[in-house]
């Protein structure tokens, strides 16, 4: 048995107040609702109880009663039936309601475990309101997804994965390089706890315990569409924030990023020269607003012929005169386009030294081990390791 506990870096001063209000919403619901109900008989008149039956009977287990199920129907079973989400008669307000209804204990427990450890850095980097919206848009993909593969089936679907597994997809793509405390427990023979990389761990969640069943295993209770689903669209909105520097495309004033680059309206004012051979002859004279503005004429195929120390150069003008998308833009197109360059060190290292500005420690922290794993020159090096001792990690690799 092995299940993650925790993981590192987190945001320093930060308070995951969205994070803790999902908890807090879905814990109170279960003690409000669920509990009680589940304590509560049922009247076998019920008219809601015979449509529950007709719903669920064709897909018990062999060998299972009419009074055996009857026997352990509860009145929090009906409850689910209403408001859960039905692929068969799909409902707006059911898509919403049942993330945050659970069949039981330790199926809330799990979720809110995964919410606790991986909310936090994904809510950072949205904000709070983007998290909440990108929570419930993740957990209505992941049910959609689900009803694909569940077609015209009156089983309700609840429980807050779908949406869970949304944020652990933004979580894969933005922190490559976090550790994951695992707890490990071969009882009595071997207790301990690891760190490990959290691509590993999510890459372990979403293909053997998720893909895998779904592909060859037998009919289950888990909602296995669910969670691949959630993960994949949690996936698209980081690589959506990523293509943004998660900041609107409209927030950078002058240049704003387009399809075919950094474009604003042009100015006829260097001809004669191509646009690259005009900006590195304005880097040479140092005339920084001459070169931001041939920058921002330039379409994708020209910013690719800049190298990595002349992306690094005007990166720092950018960020420095008030234009953060168009500098992080810039990095990231050089580190696309230089995969195998020796010199992408500086352009990871000033990403990293980017996102710690902007107040992402966590987001910077992916970037500086980058850094210090390209060959750095000694004062780049230096420079790394002196952010990265402001980022508060576990030292070792062992929890």
């Amino acid at each position: 048995m092995f299940f993650p506990i925790g993981d590192t870096p987190n945001p320093k001063n930060f308070t995951p107040w969205m994070t803790w209000t999902l908890m807090a919403a879905n814990i109170l619901i279960y003690i409000l609702i669920t509990v009680p109900l589940s304590f509560q008989g049922i009247d076998r008149a019920d008219p809601l109880l015979q449509e529950y039956l007709r719903a669920i009977v064709p897909h018990l287990p062999s060998g299972i009663s009419l009074r055996q199920v009857l026997d352990q129907i509860s009145a929090y079973d009906l409850f689910t039936f209403v408001h859960g989400y039905k692929p068969g008669a799909p409902e707006l307000s059911d898509l919403f309601f049942s993330m945050f209804l659970h069949g039981g204990l330790l199926h809330l427990a799990g979720n809110m475990l995964f919410l606790w450890i991986y909310g936090d850095n994904v809510e950072h980097v949205l904000g709070r309101i983007w998290f909440l919206v990108s929570y419930l848009a993740t957990g209505a993909v992941a049910t959609w997804f689900f009803s694909f593969f569940a077609g015209s089936s009156m089983i309700p679907l609840v429980g807050a994965s779908g949406a869970i597994s949304g944020v652990l997809g933004v979580y894969f793509l933005l922190f490559p390089r976090n550790r994951i405390k695992v707890f490990v427990a071969l009882i009595p023979f071997y207790v301990d706890v690891f760190l490990l990389p959290a691509r590993l761990v999510l890459g372990f969640f979403i293909i053997i315990d998720n893909l895998l069943p779904l592909l060859i295993g037998p009919q289950s209770s888990v909602a296995y569409g669910a969670h691949i689903g959630g993960f994949l669209g949690g996936l698209a909105i980081a690589l959506a924030g990523e293509r943004f520097s998660w900041h609107w495309p409209w927030q950078d004033r002058a240049l704003r990023p387009e399809k075919d680059g950094l474009q604003r309206e042009a100015r006829p004012r260097f001809t004669g020269e191509s646009n690259l051979s005009a900006i590195r002859s304005a880097m040479t004279r140092n005339h920084l607003s001459d070169a931001i503005e041939i920058l921002a004429q330039m379409d994708r195929s020209e910013v690719a012929g800049l190298t990595p120390d002349e992306c690094v150069v005007l990166s720092r003008w950018l960020d420095d005169t008030g234009h953060p998308v168009a500098a992080s833009r810039i990095l990231k197109q050089c580190v696309s386009t230089h995969r195998n360059s020796d010199r992408l060190a500086d352009a990871y290292l000033s990403l990293g030294l980017m996102r710690l500005r902007q107040g992402q420690p966590t987001a910077a922290y992916q970037y500086l081990l980058a850094a210090l794993e390209l060959n750095p020159s000694p004062e780049t090096s230096r420079q790394a390791h002196e952010a990265l001792s402001r980022i508060n990690i576990y030292r070792s690799g062992r929890g």
